[in-house]
């Protein structure tokens, strides 16, 4: 889980990093059961659009919520895993927050992907290698049920970003798309990639659905004070790393660190998949 020195450096020279596994069967079980859940009690909404990026469409289903952790403990619980605070401040730096969480979810057939865009062009950071989304695999992502795509080696230079008329909310930008990787992994694999690096996702042509699980992080030094107060009611951004986290109690009411393995038990019992 820990990424190693080569990793590091590929990540912060090409702008991502793939890490296949890094949540174990019974962690990916437990995601898998949540975001199920939360689907069933309909709290993923539809943002595609018949191209005018207003009217929803009918045909295409690009489910997302955000922020997601909200709604679920286990969600609200995972940023605070060792295993991920130990990779992100390995790849970004020692003192880290959360930005952002959400869920997109793809259905089969009619499971529409995410335009090429670049994170900052929404967030915005000083420096973008200083920020990282964490990708997580929910089930298998595979070409043709539209997994992620990054272009290499191209984070340093923010790209110019439209509104995408098939979204109700997105924007997307128009990176060389004969530079773009294909990045495949199995449920439980985590794509990491920075603030600046171009990504999308494809359709799903397949006949079971797909969801990935996104955070965002970045480095203290890239926000203010202001970050952590400003319209975050029902959002907060907790402080993950440093001397000024407080493990979630600040920004929850509850400590939140080390919650994650009991999280991981409970969602299992109860949706009947014991731990193994």
């Amino acid at each position: 889980m820990t990424p190693t020195p080569e990793q590091i450096a590929q990540f912060r020279r090409r702008g991502f990093l793939a890490v296949p596994h890094f949540f174990n069967a019974d962690e990916t079980a437990a995601l898998q059961a949540d975001i199920a859940r939360l689907k069933r009690n309909s709290y993923l909404r539809n943002v595609a659009t018949e191209g005018d990026g207003q009217t929803h469409s009918n045909t295409k289903q690009n489910l997302q919520l955000c922020p997601a952790n909200f709604y679920s403990t286990l969600i609200r619980a995972l940023p605070f895993a060792p295993k991920v605070l130990d990779a992100v401040t390995r790849l970004i730096g020692p003192e880290i927050t959360l930005h952002l969480d959400q869920i997109f979810l793809k259905p089969g057939k009619t499971g529409m992907g995410t335009a090429w865009h670049q994170d900052n062009a929404y967030f915005k950071i000083p420096a973008p290698l200083r920020g990282t989304a964490m990708w997580i695999a929910v089930h298998d992502a595979t070409v043709a049920n539209g997994t992620m795509r990054v272009i290499p080696e191209a984070w340093a230079d923010a790209l110019p970003h439209a509104r995408d008329g098939n979204s109700d909310h997105h924007i997307r930008c128009h990176p060389d798309e004969s530079k773009a990787e294909t990045i495949e992994l199995q449920a439980g694999g985590v794509l990491f990639f920075c603030y600046g690096t171009p990504h999308a996702t494809g359709d799903n042509t397949t006949a079971t659905e797909r969801a990935g699980l996104a955070f965002h992080f970045l480095c203290e030094d890239q926000t203010s004070d202001d970050f952590y107060t400003t319209g975050r009611i029902g959002n907060p951004r907790p402080r993950l790393t440093g001397p000024r986290a407080t493990g979630g109690f600040e920004e929850y009411g509850a400590t939140i660190a080390g919650t994650w393995d009991a999280e991981v038990a409970q969602a299992n019992r109860a949706y009947l998949k014991p731990p193994r």
